[in-house]
């Protein structure tokens, strides 16, 4: 394949996110890169597609800076680009959660390596915990997680004391690429829980290196993809169809645009329901016409990828 996809994120502190911004925009616009990045002054977090020549460039330009020397990359092939545009942003955290005082790169979880996961994993004296949303864990998780109902990151923090009948355990946070886990875990030591661990990398590093071994279902991912196949050991379906209740991976989001549930619906549930995740949804005099997809992108509302610039001066139109 002659493309890749970059999933990667560090904290670090930077002095002039707003300055670094500029920057990067500039770089990324450089090597014709398309995907989501954001800068805080607690570091940095993307997603990111391109060529491979121009996705190797961005690595080194990335890691030639000292503040990134702990960043690691993971990369997987793709067909083609798996975004439609560029968006580097400055946001107050890198992931949002609310909890901008945390400082991952001043404590947090300990970092197990995906084997050093496999092998603790399964032990007495340990909980898997899935961070992230629920319709994530519906698609896929690992064998016998621990997962919670919160459909946004920053609920976790709301979390906690549903977790403190697993204080005396190991726990082993997890998340996609490892981000999430990184202020889950330091919270949750701020909040006296001791033995905290993360999955380095996440998920996705986790299928890289390790196989994906006991994760079942696929991956949810924050691109064109909507979803990827992780585990190449011992694979199985947990998701259902939310109409039939068959076996199903087919995420799609609902399209009635008020709702827009992240579901899973099978494609002869959802072309019976128009692409509508219930009865009140489908009969929703807004709701979008069902392509076949379930994917609905935003209108470009005429976006240019030099958008945020300083430089950059937006077409007067009539």
């Amino acid at each position: 394949m002659d493309f890749r996809v970059l999933l990667y994120y560090c904290y670090t502190h930077l002095q002039d996110p707003e300055a670094f911004r500029e920057e990067h925009h500039r770089l990324c616009l450089s090597l014709n890169l398309r995907g989501r990045i954001i800068v805080a002054e607690e570091g940095l977090n993307g997603t990111v597609s391109g060529t491979v020549a121009d996705c190797a460039a961005y690595m080194q330009a990335v890691k030639a800076d000292p503040r990134f020397a702990a960043l690691e990359f993971k990369v997987e092939e793709a067909p083609a680009h798996t975004f439609q545009k560029l968006h580097v942003r400055v946001k107050p955290e890198i992931v949002h959660v609310g909890l901008p005082a945390i400082k991952p790169y001043e404590r947090t979880g300990v970092h197990l390596s995906p084997e050093e996961f496999r092998q603790m994993k399964d032990q007495d004296d340990v909980i898997v915990l899935d961070v992230r949303s629920d319709y994530e864990h519906h698609l896929g998780r690992f064998k016998n997680a621990v997962t919670l109902d919160i459909g946004n990151f920053r609920e976790f923090p709301d979390k906690v004391e549903e977790l403190r009948q697993y204080q005396d355990k190991k726990i082993l946070t997890y998340c996609t690429g490892g981000i999430k886990c990184e202020k889950a875990s330091a919270f949750l030591l701020e909040q006296g829980f001791e033995n905290v661990y993360q999955l380095h990398g996440g998920i996705i590093k986790y299928g890289l290196e390790a196989g994906g071994e006991d994760f079942e279902g696929k991956c949810y991912v924050f691109d064109g993809r909507v979803a990827v196949d992780v585990n190449t050991v011992n694979p199985t379906v947990v998701a259902q169809c939310i109409s039939c209740g068959r076996p199903d991976e087919r995420m799609v989001n609902c399209a009635n645009p008020h709702c827009n549930a992240h579901v899973v619906l099978c494609q002869t549930c959802a072309e019976q329901r128009a692409g509508a995740c219930s009865d009140a949804c489908q009969q929703h005099p807004d709701k979008r016409p069902y392509d076949g997809t379930g994917n609905y992108p935003k209108l470009s509302n005429h976006y240019n990828p030099e958008q945020g610039l300083s430089s950059y001066r937006a077409p007067v139109r009539s």
